[in-house]
């Protein structure tokens, strides 16, 4: 068992020392406006202010704050993150400061010219964008932060021109307490997060797509909400399959039941979340699986799709394709939203999941301008099965201009990139802004939905 927590720096030093700054500078100004503005201005050097201060939580707001600077002073603030694999991703945005030489983002809108503009108190997060292109950026180990870089430039120029500032902050996906667990019982290749305070806790297995692997980021993240998050890989990881050719759903099965008999776990029953493949995974297990509760898929398929899928003595077939639908853009990036096949029409109805069979609640995530594939034909077809069935409404939420990966909270678009099973660079869709937008919603949407059917409470939404 690998145990491990990351606690967020306390910034109440650096806060405090605002304050005072900040009453002097109120004393000055009831003096004389004018010459005041102008000696707060020189009498100290520019610099970034971060809360909370050096440490924060990835689906977290940051506030952001320049001081020092002179009176309406021209600006350009850029961005910078590495991820562990050596890539970079920035962000710039060009703003002008306050009459008191200050500049904060939850309050002064960012002008034409940059990665984004108007009042994005969030906005140099969610526009981060790969100096290299078709990367997308995925946290690989949560048991350290990002390191973001902020740098303050004179003016509204080309970068870099002079540099005024710059200043560091990490962004964790653990909090305080929240422990990580290896889980290698039988066939079971997953990593268990708990919460820290004492459970049990409402229980969710969390399936990812085509990428593979072990994901970690988004079930770290719901274990600090109060959720026992299971993170499971089912492929391309240790002794797992190698590659998407079958699966058989007894291997989900034992991380259901492993959960359900787990300590911590708050039963009778057990969410599931997943994104994209991870979607599809999820109905069929709800469909065939006991003590599934309530199930959540971004932009999922309700057809099997890419592997044979195996349960017992019932196989489904995948759903079939025709590559000659793909199309290419002038850069090269493949648009693949057609290539699907119908699951209505034959032969391809055998790929149609029986979700009918589920006995749990249903909430289907869904980005409107999702290139994948079809996810709100998929989610509408759900519900018009279910319903005809006899079955509970499924909950059916469309962000308009979102694109194919809704990722926690401030995570930057990703609009194209490699795909495993296509070979090539696809575009996944979305529009920055309303693609942000969409994030922040659908994370307390999902948290709200799991907290209902899993704990019986309502759960309280935040403003972010």
């Amino acid at each position: 068992m690998a145990l491990a927590a990351r606690g967020r720096l306390r910034g109440a030093g650096t806060l405090c020392a605002q304050t005072l700054l900040l009453r002097c500078r109120h004393r000055l100004l009831r003096r004389s406006p004018a010459r005041a503005l102008g000696a707060a201005a020189s009498s100290m050097a520019p610099s970034v202010q971060f809360s909370p201060a050096q440490r924060s939580l990835f689906d977290e707001p940051l506030a952001i704050v320049v001081q020092g600077l002179c009176p309406q002073q021209a600006v350009t603030l850029r961005l910078s993150l590495q991820d562990e694999a050596g890539e970079l991703f920035q962000s710039c945005a060009r703003y002008q400061a306050e009459s008191s030489g200050e500049l904060d983002l939850t309050s002064s809108p960012a002008l034409p010219g940059g990665s984004f503009c108007g009042l994005e108190p969030m906005g140099l997060l969610w526009s981060l964008q790969p100096q290299k292109p078709f990367r997308r950026l995925v946290k690989r180990d949560v048991q350290s932060p990002f390191c973001l870089e902020l740098e303050v430039f004179e003016g509204h120029g080309p970068l870099p021109s002079r540099l005024l500032a710059r200043s560091a902050h990490e962004r964790g996906f653990l909090r305080d307490g929240v422990r990580r667990i290896l889980v290698r019982e039988g066939r079971i290749r997953a990593t268990l997060f708990l919460p820290p305070e004492e459970g049990p806790f409402p229980g969710i297995i969390d399936i990812y797509g085509t990428g593979g692997g072990l994901p970690e980021y988004r079930a770290s993240l719901l274990a600090n909400h109060g959720f026992a998050t299971l993170a499971l890989a089912y492929y391309s990881y240790e002794d797992l399959p190698k590659d998407m050719k079958e699966f058989h759903l007894e291997y989900f099965e034992e991380a259901v039941n492993y959960m359900l008999q787990h300590s911590q776990v708050k039963g009778p029953g057990i969410g599931l979340l997943g994104i994209s493949k991870g979607g599809d995974l999820c109905i069929s297990m709800a469909s065939f699986l006991k003590g599934i509760t309530a199930t959540v898929t971004i932009n999922g398929s309700v057809a099997n799709v890419a592997a044979v899928l195996h349960y017992k003595d019932i196989t489904i077939p995948p759903l079939g394709i025709n590559l000659k639908r793909i199309k290419i853009d002038k850069s090269g990036v493949a648009d693949i939203v057609d290539v699907l096949n119908n699951p209505l029409e034959e032969p391809d109805r055998q790929s149609f999941i029986p979700l009918e069979k589920a006995e749990g609640h249903f909430m289907f995530i869904v980005g409107k301008d999702d290139h994948n594939w079809k996810s709100e034909f998929f989610a509408t077809e759900a519900s018009n099965r279910l319903q005809a069935h006899g079955k509970e409404k499924p909950e059916i939420v469309c962000y308009p201009g979102a694109g194919h990966y809704i990722e926690p909270p401030f995570s930057p678009m990703c609009s194209a990139s490699m795909h495993l099973l296509v070979g090539s660079p696809v575009m996944w869709g979305g529009e920055p802004k309303a693609h942000s937008v969409a994030q922040v919603d659908a994370w307390q949407k999902i948290q709200a939905f799991f907290h209902k059917h899993l704990s019986g409470k309502q759960c309280v939404r935040s403003n972010l």
